[in-house]
C-alpha cells in the first residue's frame, strides 16, 4: 500500500486526502517508480478546482505532474529504462489518467527523463517544468534570438525565474514585472537586465522607455484577464505576446483591435506542446541538461513540505509569496 494523494470533490487545498492504496503492477509502456520528491504546479491547483484546460472526468481523482525518484519496475515494451534507474517524470499526461503526489506512482516511460549525476531528487522535481516552459515558448515557439527583449510577470515564479536564465543564456534582454518591491532585488541578483514594480509604474510605458520607444519583441503573461490591454501596449510591432498561465482567473480580452496594433500576435502556450511532441522533447532536454552541466541553470527552491503537509503546500502556493518552486519530500 502507498500513500496517495486524492480528491473527492472540487475545492480548495483543503478537499485533498492522503489514502492508502494499492498501486499495482505497470501495464505495457509504463513504470513504477518510488518517488522521492513532487514539484508542486499551478495546474493542479487549477485541476482540483476544474478550472484547469482539461476537466476532472471522475472523482476521487489524483494528482501531481511533476516528481523525482527510483524505478521500481518497468512494464512490457519499455526499452531504455530500468528497475534501479534515477528518473525525472514530466508533466507529460493527463491527470485524469495518472498522479504522482504520492509514495509510489505509475506514469508512461514517455514523461520520463533520466536524472543527470548531481542532480538530486529535490532539484530533480523542481528543474524540468519551469525550464521545459521557458524554453519552449521562448526558442521552440517564439523563436527568440540573442538581442530580443522579453518582459516577465509573475517574475519570482519558477517559470519566471527560468524564463529569466533562459534569456540570458540565449543573449536576450529580460525585464521582470513584479507586483511589489519586495522581490525586486532578488529578481536583479537572478538576472533581470531591469525590474518594473507594477503597483508603482505604468508597465507599457516603462517598456517602451527601456527599449527605447521599440517596445518588447516578447511579453509573457501568466497572469492574463484584463492586465493584457496593458502589456499589449508593450508588444513591438510584430511582436508575440504568449498567454502561459491565468493567475488572475478572469477573462482574458484580445488587445490588438482595442488599441489599434494590427501588428500584435497573441498566443496561448501550454509546456504539452513541448512534452508531448517526442522531438521537441529531445531537443528541449538537451538544452536544459546543457544549462545544468554548464551552471547557467539551476533549480530555484522556495520551501520544502512533506507528502502530509500537501494541504498547507497548496496554501503556500496561493499565496503568492514563494521565489522559485515548492516541493514535497516523501519519506519511505
Amino acid at each position: 500500500m502507498a500513500r496517495t494523494v486524492r480528491f473527492h470533490e472540487i475545492g480548495g487545498p483543503e478537499v485533498m486526502r492522503l489514502e492508502d492504496l494499492e498501486t499495482g503492477d505497470p501495464g505495457p509502456g509504463e513504470v513504477r517508480i518510488r518517488v522521492d520528491a513532487i514539484g508542486v504546479n499551478r495546474a493542479e491547483a487549477l485541476f482540483r478546482t476544474a478550472r484547469y484546460i482539461e476537466p476532472v472526468e471522475r472523482l476521487p481523482a489524483r494528482l501531481g505532474t511533476e516528481a523525482a525518484g527510483v524505478i521500481e519496475a518497468v512494464g512490457p515494451g519499455v526499452t531504455g529504462f530500468e528497475p534501479g534507474q534515477a528518473v525525472s517524470v514530466l508533466p507529460a499526461f493527463s491527470q485524469n489518467d495518472y498522479g504522482v503526489y504520492a509514495e509510489q506512482a505509475i506514469v508512461p516511460a514517455t514523461a520520463l527523463l533520466p536524472r543527470p549525476d548531481g542532480v538530486d531528487a529535490v532539484a530533480g522535481a523542481a528543474v524540468w517544468m519551469p525550464y521545459l516552459t521557458a524554453y519552449g515558448a521562448m526558442v521552440e515557439v517564439g523563436g527568440m534570438r540573442a538581442g530580443d527583449v522579453a518582459v516577465l510577470n509573475a517574475a519570482s515564479s519558477s517559470v519566471g525565474l527560468a524564463a529569466i536564465h533562459t534569456a540570458v543564456r540565449l543573449g536576450a534582454t529580460p525585464i521582470a514585472v513584479t507586483r511589489t518591491r519586495a522581490k525586486r532585488q532578488r529578481l536583479i541578483e537572478e538576472g533581470a537586465a531591469e525590474v518594473i514594480v507594477s503597483e508603482e509604474e505604468d508597465v507599457a510605458e516603462r517598456v517602451l522607455e527601456l527599449t527605447g520607444g521599440r517596445g518588447a519583441e516578447y511579453v509573457f503573461d501568466a497572469v492574463a484577464g484584463p492586465g493584457v490591454l496593458e502589456l499589449g501596449r508593450a508588444v513591438a510591432a510584430g511582436g508575440t505576446l504568449f498567454l502561459w498561465g491565468a493567475q488572475s482567473g478572469q477573462p482574458t480580452p484580445y488587445p490588438g483591435f482595442d488599441l489599434g496594433m494590427p501588428a500584435l500576435n497573441m498566443r496561448t502556450y501550454t509546456v504539452h506542446e513541448i512534452t508531448r511532441d517526442p522531438q521537441r522533447l529531445r531537443r528541449a532536454a538537451a538544452f536544459v541538461a546543457s544549462g545544468l552541466r554548464s551552471g547557467s541553470f539551476r533549480p530555484v527552491v522556495d520551501r520544502l513540505f512533506p507528502l502530509e503537509e500537501i494541504v498547507q503546500a497548496h496554501r503556500h502556493m496561493e499565496s503568492n509569496t514563494q521565489v522559485g518552486k515548492i516541493v514535497v519530500t516523501v519519506s519511505h
